[in-house]
């Protein structure tokens, strides 16, 4: 196992160094010719916490067809787990070999929410994509959901939180994996100016306009227990060296917990990106924790015994070389192929105070 985490770190690398190079020598024509946001917010109000959020411009077809629930969730007899997939992949990359079956053996009620475009393209647009998904969860449930997200999709439902009020209501715990809530050094190096990259990564970069939006006046909201699940050592998502990191949360309303694998398991310096999403156990452990105790997770309730496990429950050993190779190939074609755009899409209205 020591060479595969091993192998996992350096395929993680080659994909961000490749990724970055092809950007940065692409032709002009792989640049998109869509509309691009020059707007500074600096001097721009944001719209208040508590104003009622927009109507959803996705055709209600498409919303209903994005989301995939398990034959126990409607009228469920406990909360519904949420899961919200990251950049370049769909939920059947990121959670269908390790969360979906842990689930599975739990018994637990569970639905996933596909967003456009492996959500690559603008998150402003897959945030109705999640608005949608908690409102029909809490709906055909009957229960708050409990919303699980790997890297963007750590971000996206708290940017549907942020500007679509109602659904706070409706949401008990929010867990991040690798979550980009701050957007990410790692990522500027990959939207070089000339060359662009996708609308997604220019969004993602650190302290973007759309980062700017959804930590705008406050990062949390009462009612919401808030766990973030981070790595030390996590290539893509930086920086995250501790607390004050990028994928911690700040405050505001909710109850929150930072916490990273090495808090829980000290010599764990191996653990990445995809793993923290895909296949950690003590990633796993910390959310179960979560979803299991009022509040958000608590280290010191979490078993040493995760330490020392190679993969989360739910994984099958000798298919995952196979799904982590699928995994990862998905994650390099988007990279490599998706249409580039030379700056952040521009900042949709409603976050706008006028």
């Amino acid at each position: 196992m020591k060479f595969a985490k091993r192998g996992t770190i350096a395929t993680v690398s080659m994909l961000l160094a490749a990724s970055a190079s092809l950007v940065a020598v692409g032709p002009a024509s792989a640049v998109g010719t869509e509309s691009v946001g020059t707007e500074s917010v600096e001097t721009r109000e944001f719209a208040p916490v508590n104003r009622p959020g927009p109507p959803l411009s996705v055709p209600k077809r498409r919303l209903a067809k994005s989301v995939r629930c398990t034959p126990d969730a409607p009228r469920a007899k406990r909360g519904v787990a949420l899961f919200v997939h990251g950049t370049t992949v769909t939920p059947r990359e990121n959670f269908g070999w390790n969360w979906f079956p842990a689930m599975d053996k739990l018994d637990w009620p569970y639905c996933s929410v596909k967003m456009p475009n492996n959500a690559m393209s603008d998150i402003q647009v897959s945030a109705e994509y999640v608005v949608h998904a908690i409102r029909h969860v809490y709906r055909r449930s009957g229960r708050e959901v409990d919303v699980l997200g790997h890297s963007q999709g750590g971000n996206v439902p708290r940017f549907a939180l942020r500007f679509w009020p109602d659904t706070r209501r409706m949401v008990d715990d929010y867990i991040g994996f690798a979550a980009t809530n701050h957007g990410s050094l790692s990522v500027n190096t990959m939207c070089p100016p000339i060359a662009g990259c996708a609308p997604a990564l220019w969004q993602q970069t650190l302290n973007s306009n759309y980062v700017r939006a959804m930590n705008s006046h406050q990062e949390t909201f009462a009612g919401i227990s808030y766990t973030n699940v981070y790595t030390r050592t996590d290539e893509f998502v930086q920086p995250n060296l501790d607390d004050t990191g990028t994928s911690s949360l700040r405050g505001g309303g909710g109850a929150i917990t930072n916490i990273a694998i090495q808090d829980v398991c000290p010599a764990n310096l191996t653990s990445e990106h995809i793993a923290v999403g895909t296949y950690d156990p003590t990633a796993y452990a910390i959310a179960i924790d979560a979803l299991t105790h009022t509040g958000p997770a608590k280290p010191a309730r979490v078993p040493g015994s995760a330490c020392t496990q190679q993969f989360m429950p739910g994984v099958n050993p000798a298919e995952f070389p196979g799904n982590y190779a699928s995994t990862m190939n998905t994650i390099a074609n988007q990279l490599v192929t998706y249409p580039r755009v030379s700056a952040e899409p521009p900042l949709k209205p409603y976050v706008f105070a006028r």
